[in-house]
Protein backbone atom coordinates (compact mmCIF):
# COMPACT_ATOMS: atom_id res chain seq x y z
CA UNK A 1 0.00 0.00 0.00
CA UNK A 2 2.09 2.08 -0.42
CA UNK A 3 2.05 4.71 0.23
CA UNK A 4 3.78 8.01 0.52
CA UNK A 5 2.38 11.22 -0.42
CA UNK A 6 4.43 13.23 -3.34
CA UNK A 7 3.41 15.99 -5.19
CA UNK A 8 4.28 14.24 -8.57
CA UNK A 9 1.41 14.44 -11.07
CA UNK A 10 -0.74 15.63 -8.72
CA UNK A 11 -3.69 17.48 -10.82
CA UNK A 12 -5.42 20.18 -9.54
CA UNK A 13 -9.15 18.73 -8.16
CA UNK A 14 -12.02 18.76 -10.65
CA UNK A 15 -9.45 18.78 -13.63
CA UNK A 16 -10.82 16.73 -16.50
CA UNK A 17 -7.69 14.76 -17.74
CA UNK A 18 -8.27 14.85 -21.69
CA UNK A 19 -8.76 11.08 -23.59
CA UNK A 20 -7.01 10.38 -26.86
CA UNK A 21 -5.69 7.55 -28.57
CA UNK A 22 -1.94 6.44 -27.20
CA UNK A 23 -2.80 8.13 -23.70
CA UNK A 24 -3.64 6.32 -20.45
CA UNK A 25 -4.47 8.16 -16.92
CA UNK A 26 -3.59 5.73 -14.24
CA UNK A 27 -4.84 7.05 -10.75
CA UNK A 28 -1.81 5.45 -8.22
CA UNK A 29 -0.67 5.77 -4.49
CA UNK A 30 2.12 8.09 -4.19
CA UNK A 31 5.67 7.51 -5.10
CA UNK A 32 4.32 4.24 -5.97
CA UNK A 33 5.00 3.76 -9.61
CA UNK A 34 8.32 2.86 -11.34
CA UNK A 35 9.39 5.53 -13.69
CA UNK A 36 11.58 2.80 -15.31
CA UNK A 37 8.45 0.48 -15.88
CA UNK A 38 6.33 3.62 -17.47
CA UNK A 39 9.38 4.67 -19.51
CA UNK A 40 9.89 0.86 -20.89
CA UNK A 41 5.87 0.51 -21.58
CA UNK A 42 5.98 3.54 -23.49
CA UNK A 43 8.70 2.24 -26.00
CA UNK A 44 7.31 -0.78 -26.53
CA UNK A 45 3.71 0.84 -26.93
CA UNK A 46 4.06 4.08 -27.70
CA UNK A 47 1.62 4.73 -24.93
CA UNK A 48 2.38 7.67 -22.89
CA UNK A 49 1.44 6.84 -18.86
CA UNK A 50 0.14 9.96 -16.71
CA UNK A 51 0.14 8.82 -13.07
CA UNK A 52 -2.18 11.03 -10.81
CA UNK A 53 -1.18 10.42 -6.84
CA UNK A 54 -3.17 9.98 -3.74
CA UNK A 55 -2.56 9.28 -0.06
CA UNK A 56 -5.37 6.69 0.82
CA UNK A 57 -8.32 4.24 -0.22
CA UNK A 58 -11.00 6.78 0.94
CA UNK A 59 -9.24 9.74 -1.42
CA UNK A 60 -9.44 7.39 -4.11
CA UNK A 61 -12.98 6.34 -3.56
CA UNK A 62 -14.11 10.18 -2.81
CA UNK A 63 -12.46 11.10 -6.04
CA UNK A 64 -13.58 8.42 -8.63
CA UNK A 65 -17.33 8.82 -6.80
CA UNK A 66 -17.24 12.52 -7.10
CA UNK A 67 -16.94 11.85 -10.99
CA UNK A 68 -14.66 14.23 -13.42
CA UNK A 69 -11.04 12.41 -13.09
CA UNK A 70 -10.90 10.90 -16.30
CA UNK A 71 -8.76 8.14 -15.04
CA UNK A 72 -8.66 4.69 -16.64
CA UNK A 73 -6.78 2.58 -13.81
CA UNK A 74 -6.81 3.09 -10.13
CA UNK A 75 -5.10 0.48 -7.67
CA UNK A 76 -7.24 0.17 -4.51
CA UNK A 77 -6.71 -1.65 -1.76
CA UNK A 78 -7.83 -5.69 -1.15
CA UNK A 79 -10.26 -4.43 1.65
CA UNK A 80 -11.54 -1.77 -1.03
CA UNK A 81 -12.19 -3.66 -3.81
CA UNK A 82 -15.73 -5.15 -3.21
CA UNK A 83 -16.89 -1.87 -2.51
CA UNK A 84 -15.69 -0.31 -5.96
CA UNK A 85 -17.69 -3.50 -7.59
CA UNK A 86 -20.91 -2.79 -5.20
CA UNK A 87 -21.02 0.82 -6.22
CA UNK A 88 -20.58 -0.23 -10.43
CA UNK A 89 -17.23 2.07 -9.95
CA UNK A 90 -15.10 -0.64 -11.77
CA UNK A 91 -15.80 -3.04 -14.53
CA UNK A 92 -15.42 -6.90 -15.37
CA UNK A 93 -12.01 -7.79 -17.43
CA UNK A 94 -11.91 -9.10 -20.50
CA UNK A 95 -9.77 -11.90 -19.72
CA UNK A 96 -9.20 -12.62 -23.43
CA UNK A 97 -7.36 -9.28 -23.79
CA UNK A 98 -5.35 -10.35 -21.13
CA UNK A 99 -2.82 -13.13 -22.44
CA UNK A 100 -0.71 -12.80 -19.26
CA UNK A 101 -3.42 -13.83 -16.92
CA UNK A 102 -2.21 -16.80 -16.05
CA UNK A 103 1.02 -15.50 -15.15
CA UNK A 104 -1.08 -14.30 -11.48
CA UNK A 105 0.37 -17.14 -9.07
CA UNK A 106 -1.81 -19.27 -7.79
CA UNK A 107 -1.84 -17.99 -4.32
CA UNK A 108 -3.14 -14.69 -5.58
CA UNK A 109 -5.97 -16.02 -8.09
CA UNK A 110 -8.83 -16.80 -6.06
CA UNK A 111 -8.67 -14.31 -3.48
CA UNK A 112 -11.61 -13.40 -1.05
CA UNK A 113 -11.84 -10.05 -2.07
CA UNK A 114 -11.93 -10.67 -6.16
CA UNK A 115 -12.57 -14.71 -6.53
CA UNK A 116 -10.72 -15.99 -10.05
CA UNK A 117 -9.47 -12.49 -10.57
CA UNK A 118 -12.20 -11.14 -12.58
CA UNK A 119 -12.04 -7.43 -11.83
CA UNK A 120 -8.67 -6.66 -10.46
CA UNK A 121 -4.98 -7.50 -11.37
CA UNK A 122 -1.86 -7.50 -8.44
CA UNK A 123 0.15 -5.04 -8.29
CA UNK A 124 1.93 -5.27 -5.04
CA UNK A 125 1.12 -6.10 -1.28
CA UNK A 126 2.94 -6.10 1.58
CA UNK A 127 2.27 -5.86 5.59
CA UNK A 128 1.76 -2.50 8.08
CA UNK A 129 4.06 -2.87 11.11
CA UNK A 130 6.70 -0.27 12.97
CA UNK A 131 9.55 1.04 11.65
CA UNK A 132 12.31 2.50 14.62
CA UNK A 133 15.65 3.61 15.09
CA UNK A 134 17.81 1.09 16.48
CA UNK A 135 19.69 3.69 18.01
CA UNK A 136 16.86 5.76 19.82
CA UNK A 137 15.70 2.26 20.94
CA UNK A 138 17.09 -0.94 21.82
CA UNK A 139 14.26 -2.89 22.85
CA UNK A 140 11.37 -4.89 21.48
CA UNK A 141 9.88 -3.47 18.51
CA UNK A 142 7.67 -6.35 17.36
CA UNK A 143 4.93 -4.96 19.45
CA UNK A 144 2.56 -2.02 18.98
CA UNK A 145 3.02 -0.68 22.08
CA UNK A 146 5.51 1.21 20.14
CA UNK A 147 2.71 3.66 19.06
CA UNK A 148 -0.15 2.92 21.64
CA UNK A 149 2.19 3.11 24.56
CA UNK A 150 5.51 4.17 23.79
CA UNK A 151 8.37 3.48 25.56
CA UNK A 152 10.23 6.38 27.40
CA UNK A 153 12.85 6.95 24.45
CA UNK A 154 10.68 7.47 21.92
CA UNK A 155 8.13 9.50 23.98
CA UNK A 156 7.34 12.76 21.63
CA UNK A 157 9.33 10.84 19.03
CA UNK A 158 6.73 8.74 16.98
CA UNK A 159 4.66 8.80 13.96
CA UNK A 160 1.64 7.67 13.39
CA UNK A 161 0.45 7.28 9.65
CA UNK A 162 -3.68 9.03 9.22
CA UNK A 163 -4.13 5.56 7.24
CA UNK A 164 -8.01 5.04 9.40
CA UNK A 165 -8.14 1.19 8.95
CA UNK A 166 -4.75 0.13 9.36
CA UNK A 167 -4.21 2.56 12.55
CA UNK A 168 -7.51 1.15 13.96
CA UNK A 169 -6.74 -2.41 13.36
CA UNK A 170 -3.68 -2.36 15.07
CA UNK A 171 -5.29 -0.53 18.19
CA UNK A 172 -7.99 -3.90 17.46
CA UNK A 173 -5.65 -6.65 17.86
CA UNK A 174 -3.73 -4.63 20.22
CA UNK A 175 -6.72 -4.39 22.59
CA UNK A 176 -7.51 -8.32 21.90
CA UNK A 177 -10.31 -7.38 19.44
CA UNK A 178 -10.48 -8.30 15.52
CA UNK A 179 -10.57 -5.86 12.06
CA UNK A 180 -14.10 -4.58 10.97
CA UNK A 181 -15.82 -5.73 15.01
CA UNK A 182 -18.67 -3.97 16.01
CA UNK A 183 -18.36 -5.15 19.16
CA UNK A 184 -18.62 -2.16 20.92
CA UNK A 185 -16.94 -2.61 23.97
CA UNK A 186 -13.39 -3.83 21.93
CA UNK A 187 -13.59 -0.81 19.82
CA UNK A 188 -13.89 1.16 23.43
CA UNK A 189 -10.92 -0.41 24.33
CA UNK A 190 -8.90 0.63 21.02
CA UNK A 191 -10.49 3.89 21.41
CA UNK A 192 -9.18 4.68 24.88
CA UNK A 193 -5.78 3.36 23.84
CA UNK A 194 -5.28 5.79 20.61
CA UNK A 195 -6.70 9.13 22.78
CA UNK A 196 -4.58 8.12 25.20
CA UNK A 197 -0.82 7.31 23.52
CA UNK A 198 -1.90 10.22 20.64
CA UNK A 199 0.07 12.83 23.31
CA UNK A 200 3.06 10.96 23.21
CA UNK A 201 3.16 10.87 19.19
CA UNK A 202 5.54 13.59 17.22
CA UNK A 203 3.01 13.44 14.28
CA UNK A 204 0.34 12.15 11.81
CA UNK A 205 1.95 12.44 8.84
CA UNK A 206 2.87 10.35 5.26
CA UNK A 207 6.33 10.98 3.72
CA UNK A 208 8.42 8.72 6.18
CA UNK A 209 10.79 7.20 4.32
CA UNK A 210 13.49 10.24 4.01
CA UNK A 211 12.38 11.33 7.54
CA UNK A 212 13.22 8.03 9.10
CA UNK A 213 16.20 7.73 6.52
CA UNK A 214 17.60 11.19 8.07
CA UNK A 215 16.53 10.54 11.71
CA UNK A 216 14.38 13.20 11.52
CA UNK A 217 11.13 10.77 13.00
CA UNK A 218 12.35 7.11 15.06
CA UNK A 219 9.84 5.00 15.30
CA UNK A 220 6.45 5.13 12.72
CA UNK A 221 3.54 2.63 12.07
CA UNK A 222 4.07 2.31 8.31
CA UNK A 223 4.32 -0.08 5.14
CA UNK A 224 6.85 -2.38 5.10
CA UNK A 225 8.60 -1.42 1.48
CA UNK A 226 8.81 1.79 2.47
CA UNK A 227 10.43 1.49 5.79
CA UNK A 228 12.85 -1.05 3.61
CA UNK A 229 13.64 1.59 1.43
CA UNK A 230 14.16 4.29 4.16
CA UNK A 231 16.97 0.98 5.61
CA UNK A 232 18.48 1.01 2.29
CA UNK A 233 19.94 4.57 3.55
CA UNK A 234 19.96 4.37 7.18
CA UNK A 235 20.62 0.72 8.62
CA UNK A 236 19.90 1.82 12.19
CA UNK A 237 16.02 1.69 10.56
CA UNK A 238 14.34 -1.75 11.52
CA UNK A 239 10.84 -3.29 10.70
CA UNK A 240 9.09 -4.72 13.25
CA UNK A 241 5.86 -7.15 13.30
CA UNK A 242 3.67 -6.40 16.08
CA UNK A 243 2.98 -9.80 17.96
CA UNK A 244 -0.32 -8.77 18.96
CA UNK A 245 -1.74 -8.47 15.16
CA UNK A 246 -0.81 -6.80 12.27
CA UNK A 247 -2.56 -6.20 8.70
CA UNK A 248 -1.88 -7.55 5.44
CA UNK A 249 -2.37 -5.54 2.18
CA UNK A 250 -2.43 -6.25 -2.00
CA UNK A 251 -2.78 -3.36 -3.64
CA UNK A 252 -4.46 -4.11 -6.92
CA UNK A 253 -5.30 -2.61 -10.49
CA UNK A 254 -8.52 -2.08 -11.89
CA UNK A 255 -10.44 -0.58 -15.05
CA UNK A 256 -13.08 2.12 -13.73
CA UNK A 257 -16.61 1.80 -15.13
CA UNK A 258 -16.16 5.25 -17.35
CA UNK A 259 -12.57 4.74 -18.34
CA UNK A 260 -12.09 5.93 -21.83
CA UNK A 261 -8.66 4.89 -22.98
CA UNK A 262 -9.92 1.11 -22.40
CA UNK A 263 -7.54 -0.27 -25.02
CA UNK A 264 -4.60 1.39 -23.82
CA UNK A 265 -5.88 0.09 -20.10
CA UNK A 266 -5.93 -3.56 -21.64
CA UNK A 267 -2.21 -3.18 -22.78
CA UNK A 268 -0.79 -2.08 -19.78
CA UNK A 269 -2.86 -4.66 -17.59
CA UNK A 270 -0.93 -7.32 -19.66
CA UNK A 271 2.02 -5.70 -19.75
CA UNK A 272 2.65 -5.24 -15.76
CA UNK A 273 1.87 -9.14 -15.49
CA UNK A 274 5.02 -10.11 -17.52
CA UNK A 275 7.22 -11.50 -14.82
CA UNK A 276 10.25 -9.08 -15.58
CA UNK A 277 7.66 -5.90 -15.29
CA UNK A 278 6.33 -7.43 -12.24
CA UNK A 279 9.98 -7.26 -10.82
CA UNK A 280 10.43 -3.63 -12.22
CA UNK A 281 7.22 -2.45 -10.04
CA UNK A 282 8.84 -3.94 -7.29
CA UNK A 283 12.51 -3.34 -7.13
CA UNK A 284 11.10 0.50 -7.13
CA UNK A 285 8.33 0.82 -4.16
CA UNK A 286 10.33 -2.67 -2.42
CA UNK A 287 7.11 -4.80 -1.77
CA UNK A 288 6.29 -8.12 -2.88
CA UNK A 289 3.97 -8.67 -5.82
CA UNK A 290 1.61 -11.59 -7.20
CA UNK A 291 2.85 -12.44 -10.55
CA UNK A 292 4.70 -15.89 -11.03
CA UNK A 293 8.17 -15.72 -12.19
CA UNK A 294 8.67 -12.46 -10.89
CA UNK A 295 11.40 -13.73 -8.38
CA UNK A 296 14.00 -14.48 -10.97
CA UNK A 297 14.37 -10.52 -11.89
CA UNK A 298 14.22 -9.52 -8.65
CA UNK A 299 17.15 -7.55 -6.85
CA UNK A 300 19.01 -9.49 -4.59
CA UNK A 301 18.83 -6.98 -1.91
CA UNK A 302 14.75 -7.75 -2.00
CA UNK A 303 15.02 -12.28 -1.87
CA UNK A 304 16.04 -11.94 2.01
CA UNK A 305 14.75 -8.71 3.36
CA UNK A 306 13.44 -8.61 6.77
CA UNK A 307 10.65 -6.22 5.47
CA UNK A 308 9.73 -8.52 3.01
CA UNK A 309 10.43 -12.08 4.38
CA UNK A 310 7.59 -12.28 7.60
CA UNK A 311 9.57 -13.95 10.22
CA UNK A 312 8.16 -17.32 10.86
CA UNK A 313 6.94 -16.94 14.49
CA UNK A 314 5.04 -13.68 13.46
CA UNK A 315 3.12 -15.56 10.00
CA UNK A 316 0.06 -16.50 12.23
CA UNK A 317 -0.29 -12.57 13.52
CA UNK A 318 -0.74 -11.31 10.16
CA UNK A 319 -4.23 -10.42 9.03
CA UNK A 320 -5.61 -9.43 5.57
CA UNK A 321 -8.16 -6.99 6.63
CA UNK A 322 -12.14 -7.70 5.73
CA UNK A 323 -14.29 -5.06 4.07
CA UNK A 324 -15.66 -3.35 7.01
CA UNK A 325 -20.03 -3.35 7.29
CA UNK A 326 -21.38 -0.21 7.54
CA UNK A 327 -21.90 -0.05 10.89
CA UNK A 328 -18.22 -0.78 11.47
CA UNK A 329 -16.77 2.08 9.29
CA UNK A 330 -19.47 4.20 10.77
CA UNK A 331 -17.65 3.47 14.25
CA UNK A 332 -14.33 3.23 12.69
CA UNK A 333 -15.42 7.23 11.40
CA UNK A 334 -16.27 8.32 14.59
CA UNK A 335 -13.24 6.92 16.50
CA UNK A 336 -11.60 8.37 14.18
CA UNK A 337 -12.70 12.15 13.87
CA UNK A 338 -12.09 11.85 17.27
CA UNK A 339 -8.68 10.85 17.03
CA UNK A 340 -8.25 14.58 14.23
CA UNK A 341 -9.38 16.92 16.86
Amino acid sequence: MKKMLTAVAVLLAGTTLASAEGELQLFNWGDYTSPELLAKFEAETGIKVTVTDYDSNDTALAKIEAGGGGYDLVVPSANYVPIYVEKGLIQKLDLSKLSNHGNIAPEWMDVTWDPGRTFTIPWQWGSTGIAVNSDAYSGDINTSAIFLDPPPELVGKVNVAPEMNDILSLALMYVGGEACTEDTEVLKKARDVLVAAKPSWLSMDYGMTEKLAANDVVASTYWNGAVFRARLKNDKVKYGYPKEGFPLWMDSVALLSDAKNVEEAYKFLDFIMVPENAAMVSAFARYANGISGSDAFMPEDMKDAPEILIPDEFKSAGHFLPTCSAKAQEYYTAIWTELQK
